[in-house]
């Protein structure tokens, strides 16, 4: 095994089956006990892991986890906690640190995911699924390739029945498997270079009817947390340093976090995004994402589009600081910028109607005022510090292009929909007007690197929006609203955007990694990934 090497990367990409899955699928359903840490003390819970591999791979081939989900019981120490806060529905991101091992060789990876808001019970546990990103894995030598299920995070983000964040926004929750789970969390045991299949406790025989290639799984695609999901000090060995962007080597196992915010690389090609008349408070971002359209059961994804912000100078909050807190408030406006106009690119995405007909749409998502960035900072007792922005963007959907089953559908010039697209608004008499809202939680723990989303950092940025109804759209006398509205407008689409670093190109004193091109151009381009 001397002069082995793993690479696991994190895979930003829609959870298809790897192609080694034409060789048969190895099925893992596994229900684990954990003890979590609640702010009320440490308590038992169940996270249930579900996923499927090739059932054996070939030495260089990419493994590539498929269908995974992790579900999480909390027990109703945590209902209670929620009750208290007086939240009515609660926004779950969880993190799984996997451990990856072959022969003496070990490794770390990250699962990570996302739920969309789930009504908080009265009573009893909570239970909440997250999907999302995972690592793909490589290793050039053959021999047995486990997979372990190791320290679980789960960030818990309450909001009112009015739909305003709790005080405080957020919980964060640290699991560790349980001490009788010892021996029982071995996920798969994956084959490399000849074998059968092997499984451990949550594994099951190959499934010849999941072995055919399969379409795009249907949903959002969920970027990965920004944060670690073991505590500092479980990873095994010591790791060095590595200069390739966001790697880490452990053991002779070579981790990949390419896409870890902050993590310098290569810049790649990346629209224009220049803030022509720059003050020191401009800053320039790049942003992309996928949107859910539940009525057609699948997503669209957002290519890359820069976004201009002025950042405003703080000042009183709006509500007054609680007993124990100190709080002050940024607000910001933002353009977005493509070619001179205020929007996105162009997107083109394809959809299954009427769960039959292929349906393939040519957007774009336009400004029709000002986009509103505001940023609660609230500093605690405890030393740790939280972060609440909302982004507030007057968008309406225009539909440029239609294609049913490849013949065209002339929609005409002029069709969009009839409003903004709209989101529930927890401040309706400050922020009156249909618009998108757009939620980014951080954290900032005392003495450490800051969690999850940052203005100035970037970060994920989540919300539910409403489609309008359609106007203006047909050609030559046919009239095409109500058929693009019935296909199309409704709620309860979800709603998630990933921000790169900003780039201050007036910054007096710059970060170490480069934040700006010589051109004055953010120079982290964020990826959008399942």
């Amino acid at each position: 095994m001397r002069g082995a090497t793993i690479a696991a990367f994190v895979a930003l990409a829609p959870l298809l089956p790897a192609a080694a899955v034409a060789v048969g699928t190895l099925k893992v359903d596994a229900a684990l006990p954990y003890v979590c840490t609640l702010p009320s003390g440490p308590q038992p819970a169940t996270v249930r892991i579900t996923a499927a591999f090739p059932e054996r791979a070939e030495a260089g081939e990419e493994i590539r986890p498929a269908d995974v989900t992790t579900t999480v019981e909390l027990p109703g120490a945590a209902v209670a906690e929620l009750t208290a806060l007086k939240a009515a529905t609660v926004r779950a991101e969880s993190r799984l640190a996997v451990g990856v091992a072959q022969g003496e060789q070990r490794a770390e990876a990250a699962w990570s995911g996302t739920a969309q808001p789930v009504a908080v019970p009265t009573e009893g546990p909570l239970t909440l699924t997250t999907t999302g990103d995972v690592s793909s894995l490589t290793t050039g030598t053959p021999g047995e390739l486990s997979l372990t299920a190791g320290a679980f995070g789960v960030d818990l983000a309450p909001s009112t029945a009015e739909g305003a964040a709790t005080v405080p926004a957020s919980l964060s929750l640290a699991c560790t498997p349980a001490p009788d789970a010892e021996g029982r969390t071995v996920l798969a045991r994956i084959p490399v270079g000849a074998g059968t299949p092997t499984g451990g406790p949550g594994t099951a025989a190959p499934s010849p009817d999941a072995s055919s290639p399969s379409s795009p799984v249907p949903g959002l695609p969920l970027p990965p947390l920004p944060s670690d999901p073991a505590a500092p000090g479980e990873r095994g060995g010591t790791p060095s340093a590595d200069p390739r962007a966001g790697q880490r080597t452990e053991k002779g196992l070579t981790v990949t976090d390419e896409d870890a915010p902050g993590a310098p690389a290569a810049r790649p090609a990346a629209p224009r995004c220049v803030t022509e008349n720059v003050t020191p408070m401009s800053l320039t971002a790049y942003v992309t994402g996928y949107s859910n359209v539940r009525k057609l059961d699948g997503s669209s994804f957002i290519p890359l589009f820069c976004m201009l912000i002025e950042q405003g100078s703080p000042q009183e909050p709006p509500v007054p600081a609680p007993e124990g807190e100190f709080h002050f408030f940024t607000p910001s406006l933002a353009d977005l910028s493509y070619q001179g106009r205020k929007q996105t690119p162009p997107f083109t995405s394809t959809f299954v109607a009427f769960g039959f007909q292929p349906v393939t749409a040519t957007m774009v998502l336009e400004q029709t005022g000002p986009i509103k960035v505001d940023t609660l900072f609230r500093a605690v007792a405890t030393g740790d510090n939280y972060l609440d922005n909302k982004v507030r963007a007057p968008l309406v959907l225009r539909v440029l292009d239609v294609k049913v089953n490849g013949v065209k559908l002339d929609v005409g010039p002029s069709c969009r929909t009839e409003t903004s697209l709209t989101s529930p608004e927890p401040d309706p008499a400050r922020y009156p007007g249909d618009h998108l809202v757009l939620v980014g939680l951080g954290m900032i723990p005392f003495g450490e690197n800051a969690k999850g989303y940052v203005l100035t950092g970037g970060g994920p940025l989540t919300g539910e929006m409403t489609i309008p109804a359609f106007k203006g759209c047909g050609a030559k006398g046919e009239n095409l609203d109500r058929l693009l509205t019935a296909s199309i407008s409704g709620p309860g689409n979800y709603v998630r955007q990933t921000q790169g670093q900003t780039c201050n190109f007036l910054n007096p004193f710059p970060p170490a990694d480069p934040e700006c091109t010589e051109d004055g151009q953010p120079y982290q381009i964020p990826k959008a990934g399942r």
